[in-house]
C-alpha cells in the first residue's frame, strides 16, 4: 500500500524530522510533496536529496533564481497558499503532514480533508482556529486525523486501551518551560533570551516562547477537546519537567494509561505515518534499568494565565479560538521585536478576547476575518500603550 506523504512546512523542525523518519522507513513510504516559505536554500537541498514530485513556495516573493534551481531538479512547482491547496489535492499524495506554524496552513489542511487525504496534524492551530469546520468535515468524509504533537499522540495511543465512552479525563503533560520555577517578579523582567532557553526541547522561537508562556499547552487543551470529543472540564494539565510521560488517560474504573518515551518528535511522527502498524524506529529507547525519577505538579494559573484563557475559549467555541491564536501570534511577534514585555503577551491576548464579539457558527471567511481583526487589535493596543507612555513622560 502506498504511503506517499506531502509535508507542509518541510524546512521546519517537524518537517525535517519527518523526512528523516521517511528515509529510515523506506518504501512504501516516500515524501512526494514538500512546501516551504522562506528557507528556500534548505528546500532545494531537500529536493536534491529526497526527489519529491512537487514543491510549493508559499512565499509569493520567491526569487526567479530559486524557481529556476527547482525546475532543474525536475519537480512540479506550485506557488502561494493557493498553490499549496492545489498540491495537497493531487493523486500522488496519500498522507498530508501539516507542520506549518500558525493559522497560515489552515486552507491547505481543510483542502486535504475535503480531498479525502489522511491528515497527520502537527499544526495545532488548525483545530484551535477551525475545529468547528475541520472535525465535522473529517467525519462527513470519513477522514482519519492522526495527531503528531507528542501529547496528543500519547493520548491517542493510551485511549486504545478502552472505549471512548470509558474515558474519564485526559491529562496533558507540560515541561513547564524555562520559567517553571520563576516568580511573578522574575517573569515581569524576563528577556527574550530567557524565554528561548527551553530545558528539554529544541524548537523554533515562536513555539519556544509559547512554551515559556504555556500558550502551547493552552492550544493543546483546545486541540484535545476537538480531537477526542471531550468537554473542557475533562482535559487537565500537569507539569512534568522530565518530558518522559507524554500524556495520560484516566478511565472510569480508575485505571490510568500513559505513553512514555525519551523526548524526540520522531517517535510521534513515525506513529502517525505508520498507524495502525508499529515499525522499528530510529529514536533513543527508554532504559528503565537505570535509576531515574519522574515529577508531577499542578500548574500555576496565576503566573500562566494562558491555561485559564484556554478553558474560556473551549467553552465559548465559535470564533474565539481564532482570536486567541492570532492575538498570541501578534503578541509573541511584538515581544520578539522588543515592543512589549514577556508578561504583556497574555495580557494582550486576554484584552483582545474581551474586546471580541463572538460568532458562534462561523464560516472559513469568518474565522480568517476574526484572525485578521485580532492581529489589528493587538497592534492597536500596543500603539495605545506607547502613546500613553510618551504622554506620561
Amino acid at each position: 500500500m502506498n504511503k506517499r506523504v506531502a509535508i507542509l512546512g518541510s524546512t521546519g523542525s517537524i518537517g525535517s524530522n519527518a523526512l528523516e523518519v521517511i528515509e529510515h522507513l523506506g518504501p512504501p513510504y516516500r515524501a512526494t510533496a514538500l512546501s516551504a516559505h522562506r528557507q528556500t536554500d534548505k528546500l532545494i537541498q531537500q529536493v536534491q536529496r529526497y526527489r519529491p514530485e512537487a514543491v510549493t513556495l508559499t512565499d509569493d516573493s520567491a526569487s526567479p533564481d530559486v524557481i529556476d534551481k527547482l525546475r532543474q531538479l525536475d519537480t512540479t512547482i506550485y506557488t502561494g497558499m493557493a498553490g499549496l491547496t492545489e498540491m495537497v489535492r493531487q493523486n500522488n499524495v496519500d498522507i498530508v503532514l501539516a507542520a506549518i506554524v500558525g493559522a497560515a496552513g489552515l486552507p491547505a489542511v481543510l483542502a486535504a480533508v475535503q480531498a479525502g487525504k489522511t491528515l497527520a496534524l502537527a499544526n495545532k492551530e488548525a483545530l484551535v482556529v477551525a475545529g468547528c469546520l475541520l472535525i465535522p468535515e473529517a467525519r462527513r468524509r470519513n477522514v482519519t486525523i492522526l495527531p503528531v504533537d507528542s501529547e496528543h499522540s500519547a493520548v491517542f495511543q493510551a485511549r486504545l486501551c478502552g472505549r471512548a465512552s470509558e474515558v474519564r479525563r485526559v491529562i496533558l503533560t507540560a515541561s513547564g518551560g524555562p520559567f517553571r520555577n520563576a516568580t511573578t517578579l522574575q517573569l515581569e523582567h524576563a528577556t527574550l533570551q530567557d524565554a528561548l532557553r527551553h530545558p528539554t526541547w529544541q524548537m523554533g522561537s515562536k513555539i519556544t516562547i509559547d512554551s515559556a508562556t504555556m500558550f502551547n499547552k493552552a492550544l493543546e487543551i483546545i486541540e484535545a477537546c476537538w480531537l477526542f470529543d471531550l468537554p473542557p472540564e475533562n482535559v487537565e494539565v500537569v507539569i512534568h519537567p522530565e518530558s518522559i510521560v507524554h500524556s495520560l488517560v484516566e478511565f472510569v474504573d480508575g485505571s490510568v494509561m500513559a505513553q512514555l518515551s525519551p523526548p524526540d518528535m520522531r517517535t510521534p511522527i513515525q506513529y502517525a505515518l505508520t498507524y495502525p502498524d508499529r515499525l522499528p524506529g530510529i529514536t533513543r529507547k527508554l532504559d528503565i534499568t537505570k535509576s531515574f525519577t519522574l515529577h508531577f505538579e499542578p500548574p500555576d494559573l496565576e503566573r500562566f494565565a494562558a491555561l485559564r484563557l484556554a478553558y474560556d475559549v473551549a467553552r465559548a467555541g465559535g470564533t474565539m479560538g481564532a482570536v486567541m491564536n492570532a492575538a498570541n501570534e501578534a503578541a509573541v511577534a511584538a515581544f520578539i521585536s522588543g515592543n512589549i514585555s514577556f508578561m504583556e503577551i497574555s495580557r494582550l491576548v486576554e484584552s483582545t478576547m474581551n474586546d471580541h464579539r463572538l460568532q458562534q457558527a462561523p464560516s472559513l471567511d469568518d474565522l480568517l476575518g476574526a484572525d485578521r481583526w485580532a492581529r489589528l487589535n493587538v497592534q492597536s493596543l500596543i500603539e495605545q500603550k506607547t502613546v500613553a507612555l510618551r504622554a506620561h513622560r
